[in-house]
C-alpha cells in the first residue's frame, strides 16, 4: 500500500503495532533516533526516577540542551543546572550548557537531526526538525522519562495534510511570511493534530534557513509534524554541517549517510494518499503581519503601515527566527540608522555559533551600531524570562512565533509578529512597517479535502488479558467543540497539592457546567466534540474524570497533548466522528436550547474486537484500540508499563 512520508518514516522506526502497512490513526510504539530535553530536563530526571530506573537504556539517545531560564542567575537555577549537568555526566548522555544555544537549534547544528530520522523534544517546536526531512513532534515529560528508561515511546499516526507550494518568493519576503500566510489563511482545523508534508517545486526554491522557519511555525499553525523534502538544499547544509564540525560529530552525518540520503531520499510514494490537499503560489506571498495576541489574524504589511501603529519593543529572538540569515537582513536593514527614540530592540543569537559567524560578519557590529540590545543565545522574551518584557500598554513587533496574550510580558500588553525584516524596519521607524512598499495583496485559498485512508476499522483487533471487549455505559453528550482543559479542570485548583480524588471528583468540568458534577455517576461515557482537550498540558483535566468513576472518552478529535497524558494516566479516549454527528442530530433540540449536559437513557454500547459503538441500534466505525493503547489501560498508565518493562 502507498504511504505518506510520515508513515513511511513512522514504519522504519517501528517496534510495535499492526502487522501490515502503517496508515494514519494506527497507534504504535516507536524507537526514535533521539529525545531532547532543556530546562525541563530536572523535571523528567524526577520521573525518571520515580520508575526506578537507574541507567538510561540508551545513553547515546537523549541529549540535553539548558536554554530556556539562562538569564536567571539564582543559586536555586544554577543548583538545577548544576543537578542537570552531574546527572548527564552519571548516565553517559550528551549535555550542552547554558549559552550553547537554544534546543532546537543545537539539535540541527550539531546533526543530531538526519533525513529520515524520527526525533522528538519535550518542547512543542520539535516540529523544526521536519525541515531537514525528519518527522519531528513533540511528547510530554512523562513520554521523555519513558523513553530515557525503554528507548521507546508509543504514537498515533495523524492524518497528512499536503501543502503544495508553487512558483518563488519575490524580494523581501520570507518564510516567516509563508508561514504567516498559512496561518491566516487556514485557520479552521484545517491542519490541527495534523503531519504537514510540504510539496512542489516552490519548496524547492527556499533556503533552508526558510524551512527551519516554516516547520517551526507549523506548531502555531496546529500541527505536529512540518515535514520538508530532502534536496539538494537539504544535504548541502547536512555538508556543510560535516565540515564545519568534522570529528565534533562523531558519528553522526557522516560522509556515507550524506552520499546515502543523496542516492536514495526519504520521500512519500508517488501515489500515497492524503487527507486533504492545500495549494500556495509563493509569488501571491507578501509579507505579512499578524496579531496582536494572535498567529490567525493577517493583516498585509502595506496595511498595516498605513495604519501607524506606535511600537515600544522588537525582537529577533527565539529558536523561529534568529539564525545567521535572520540577522545579516536586520542589520542591512539597519545599516546607517539608529532605533527610534522610545523603542527598545533585543536581540538573541540562535546559538553560539550563530553569534560568533554574525560578530564575524559584521552583523552584529551593524546591530549594535543600530542600537540593539543583545541577550545571549537561548530562550528569553518568546517565552516571558528575562530582560526585556513587554509590559502593561506596551505594543511589540516580534521575529518570535507565538504572540499569545500574555506569551511575552504582561497581558496588558500587545504583540504583533512579523519578519525581521519587517521588526528590524519598524524599530528604525518607531511604528509597524517595512523596508520597502509593497502592494496591498492576499493570497487565495485552495484546500481540498480527500478521500481519507486512515486507519482500517473493519479488521479484527487483538483484545489483550485485562483489556474489555466490550463495554456498555449511560452516555453523558457534552455538545461543544474544542473543550479546554480549563472547563474540565479549573485553574484555580491546578497547582493545589491537597485536593484528594474526591475533591477533583467534585470540581470536575466546573468552568464547562458547574452541574456536571452532581449529574456524573460511576461507569459513566462522555461523548463530546472535536478538538477535545485543548489548552493547557495539565494532566488533572484526565484524572479528574477517572476521579469521577468516568469509563471513558469519545470525540470526533482529541488534541495530542491530552490523548497523550490521557492513555498515559491508563485513561481510555477513542475518535469516533460519526457518533458526534449522529448524537448532533439526534440532540438538536437541547444543543438549539444551550444545553451544556446531556444525559440519555440509552445506553451506549462498545465493542472493542469489532470497533463498533452502539447507541438505539445505530452502529459505527471508531479508530480501532490496537494493543499498544490497551497495553496503556491495561498497566493502569505509562509509567506503571515502563516498571513492568523494566
Amino acid at each position: 500500500m502507498a504511504q505518506t512520508a510520515v508513515e513511511k518514516i513512522t514504519q522504519a522506526h517501528l517496534v510495535e503495532g499492526p502487522k501490515r502497512p502503517l496508515r494514519s490513526g494506527d497507534y504504535v510504539t516507536i524507537r526514535p533516533h533521539h529525545v531532547m530535553t532543556h530546562d525541563n530536563t530536572a523535571a523528567v530526571m524526577k520521573k525518571f526516577r520515580g520508575l526506578g530506573a537507574t541507567a538510561s537504556h540508551d545513553p547515546r539517545q537523549p541529549v540535553f540542551t539548558l536554554d530556556h531560564d539562562i538569564q536567571n542567575r539564582s543559586q536555586a537555577n544554577l543548583d538545577k543546572y548544576s543537578a542537570v549537568e552531574a546527572f548527564a555526566a552519571e548516565l553517559g548522555i550528551d549535555f550542552h550548557p547554558a549559552g550553547m544555544g537554544i534546543g532546537h537549534q543545537v539539535m540541527v547544528e550539531r546533526g543530531y537531526v538526519e533525513p529520515g530520522s524520527f526525533v522528538v523534544a519535550s518542547d512543542s517546536h520539535s516540529n523544526m526538525y521536519g525541515a531537514l526531512g525528519a518527522i519531528g513532534t513533540p511528547v510530554v515529560r512523562t513520554d521523555a522519562a519513558a523513553i530515557w528508561a525503554t528507548g521507546e515511546f508509543w504514537w498515533q499516526i495523524p492524518r497528512t495534510v499536503q501543502v503544495v507550494l508553487c512558483g518563488s518568493l519575490r524580494p523581501g519576503v520570507t518564510g516567516k511570511d509563508i508561514i504567516l500566510t498559512l496561518c491566516g489563511l487556514y485557520h479552521d482545523g484545517e491542519v490541527l493534530n495534523a503531519a504537514v508534508e510540504f510539496a512542489g517545486p516552490g519548496a524547492a526554491t527556499l533556503t533552508i534557513d526558510d524551512r527551519f522557519t516554516i516547520s517551526n511555525m507549523t506548531t502555531e499553525w496546529g500541527a505536529l509534524v512540518g515535514w520538508f523534502p530532502v534536496d539538494d538544499v537539504t544535504l548541502s547544509y547536512l555538508r556543510s554541517r560535516r565540515a564545519a564540525l568534522g570529528d565534533a560529530l562523531g558519528s553522526r552525518l557522516s560522509d556515507q549517510d550524506i552520499q546515502r540520503w543523496e542516492a536514495d531520499p526519504p520521500r512519500p510514494d508517488t501515489d500515497a494518499t492524503y487527507a486533504a490537499r492545500i495549494q500556495l503560489d509563493l509569488d501571491s506571498v507578501t509579507p505579512h503581519v499578524t496579531g496582536p495576541d494572535t498567529v490567525h489574524t493577517m493583516t498585509p504589511l502595506a496595511e498595516m503601515a498605513g495604519r501607524r501603529v506606535a511600537i515600544h519593543k522588537a525582537y529577533i529572538v527565539s529558536c523561529v527566527n534568529s539564525r545567521l540569515s535572520d540577522l545579516e537582513s536586520a542589520a542591512a536593514v539597519l545599516d546607517g540608522k539608529a532605533v527610534a527614540d522610545g523603542v527598545e530592540l533585543y536581540v538573541a543569537a540562535a546559538s553560539r555559533e550563530v553569534q560568533e559567524a554574525a560578530q564575524e560578519s559584521g552583523a552584529w557590529q551593524t546591530l549594535a551600531n543600530a542600537g540593539a540590545q543583545f541577550l545571549p543565545p537561548g530562550c528569553g522574551p518568546c517565552i516571558g524570562l528575562g530582560a526585556g518584557l513587554l509590559e502593561p500598554g506596551q505594543v511589540g513587533i516580534s521575529a518570535t512565533n507565538r504572540n499569545f496574550k500574555g506569551r511575552m510580558g504582561s497581558r496588558d500588553a500587545q504583540c504583533y509578529l512579523a519578519s525581521p525584516l519587517v521588526v528590524a524596519a519598524s524599530a528604525a521607524a518607531g511604528i509597524i512597517c517595512g523596508p520597502d512598499d509593497h502592494t496591498r495583496t492576499t493570497s487565495e485559498r485552495h484546500h481540498e479535502d480527500l478521500p481519507s485512508h486512515g486507519a482500517d476499522s473493519t479488521e479484527p483487533v487483538e483484545i489483550l488479558d485485562g483489556f474489555p471487549a466490550r463495554l456498555s455505559g449511560r452516555l453523558v453528550h457534552l455538545p461543544a467543540d474544542n473543550l479546554n482543559t480549563d472547563g474540565i479542570y479549573g485553574k484555580d485548583y491546578t497547582y493545589r497539592e491537597d485536593m484528594s480524588p474526591d475533591d477533583m471528583a467534585r470540581v470536575v468540568m466546573e468552568n464547562y457546567d458547574p452541574a456536571f458534577a452532581s449529574e456524573a455517576k460511576p461507569g459513566d461515557i462522555l461523548v463530546s466534540g472535536w478538538n477535545f482537550g485543548t489548552g493547557s498540558s495539565r494532566e488533572q483535566a484526565v484524572t479528574a474524570l477517572q476521579a469521577a468513576g468516568v469509563a471513558m472518552v469519545i470525540a470526533g478529535s482529541f488534541s495530542q497533548t491530552y490523548l497523550r497524558n490521557a492513555f498515559n494516566n491508563g485513561f481510555l479516549c477513542i475518535e469516533c466522528p460519526d457518533l458526534v454527528a449522529q448524537l448532533r442530530l439526534d440532540h438538536a433540540q437541547g444543543i438549539t436550547a444551550g444545553k451544556r449536559t446531556i444525559i440519555s437513557d440509552q445506553p451506549l454500547e462498545i465493542d472493542f474486537a469489532a470497533s463498533l459503538a452502539t447507541w438505539k441500534d445505530e452502529a459505527v466505525r471508531f479508530t480501532p484500540m490496537g494493543t499498544v493503547p490497551q497495553s496503556l489501560v491495561v498497566a493502569g498508565g505509562i509509567e506503571n508499563l515502563v516498571r513492568n518493562k523494566l
